[in-house]
């Protein structure tokens, strides 16, 4: 079982490595105790978005519906031949994933499977089960046990994870209409986006990074600076799509060049060093 578990992190890893070079590099400065950790959460959530997001030659539904019941069955077996949800079954029971964050995780993500528009409240609900509760997870594994340090950071946890996804939103406004059929923010109509419209929503994230900086300054050493390394890596890209025209964002994913996220990675070493974090 010892390498069959070593495998299946290592898928993890390497799904991780594919996908984001930001929260690899991320992931590469917290303490070693949590790379394979946050690898099987990270694996876990990105190829449920996969299926919802890029998959559109086959049965979204049914592989949704069935990724959906091996996620439950590998929890409850503890053993999954599938490597990502071996690891991440592993993480749950070893950290004491809540099994509400799971529930909401899959439901945001069965809500992609249909192109509806978002009202308030849906939009909320939504924001609650694709981000927040992934970095409430995160953050259980951060605390390892220590409840009362948990809740106390248990909001600003949910303030990054919803800054992180609203600028992932303004970022992938073009494909997420023009793919996918969908505008995530309420009463927002893509053909008629503007500067007041995007400003608008720019002060709204704007609220979520203040409110997760306090929190990040309070995490244990062990994660303070990984963490960290996120959030300056999506300021940056929230301030570049912040000096951009409303119909910029309709025509172009916004990026954080390589070199400028080694960058940030170097400067954020520094200040982490100097303890001026």
């Amino acid at each position: 079982m010892e390498l069959f578990n070593l495998t299946s992190y290592k898928c993890s890893k390497l799904i991780t490595h594919q996908y984001s070079t930001s929260f690899t590099l991320g992931i590469k400065t917290l303490d070693k105790k949590f790379h394979f950790p946050i690898y099987a959460i990270y694996g876990f959530v990105r190829f449920a978005d996969e299926i919802v997001d890029t998959f559109h030659d086959y049965d979204k539904e049914e592989l949704f519906q069935d990724f959906k019941k091996c996620t439950y069955e590998a929890i409850n077996k503890k053993i999954s031949l599938n490597p990502v949800l071996h690891s991440f079954q592993q993480v749950v029971h070893q950290y004491d994933i809540s099994g509400e964050y799971i529930e909401a995780f899959l439901a945001s993500m069965e809500m992609d499977l249909y192109g509806q528009r978002y009202n308030k409240d849906l939009y909320d609900q939504y924001i609650y089960g694709s981000a927040e509760v992934v970095g409430l997870m995160c953050l259980q594994v951060f605390c390892e046990g220590d409840l009362e340090l948990f809740h106390q950071l248990k909001e600003p946890a949910r303030s990054l994870g919803a800054a992180f996804q609203k600028v992932n939103f303004l970022r992938d406004m073009q494909s997420d209409y023009q793919e996918r059929g969908r505008v995530y923010f309420p009463k927002v109509d893509f053909r008629t986006f503007d500067n007041d419209c995007k400003a608008a929503i720019e002060q709204d994230i704007l609220k979520d990074f203040n409110a997760a900086y306090a929190g990040i300054l309070q995490l244990p050493k062990s994660a303070k600076m990984g963490v960290y390394l996120a959030y300056i890596y999506y300021l940056k890209l929230f301030k570049k799509i912040q000096g951009l025209p409303a119909a910029r964002i309709l025509t172009e994913r916004v990026r954080v060049p390589n070199n400028t996220k080694l960058a940030l990675l170097v400067g954020s070493y520094f200040r982490y060093r100097l303890n001026t974090i």
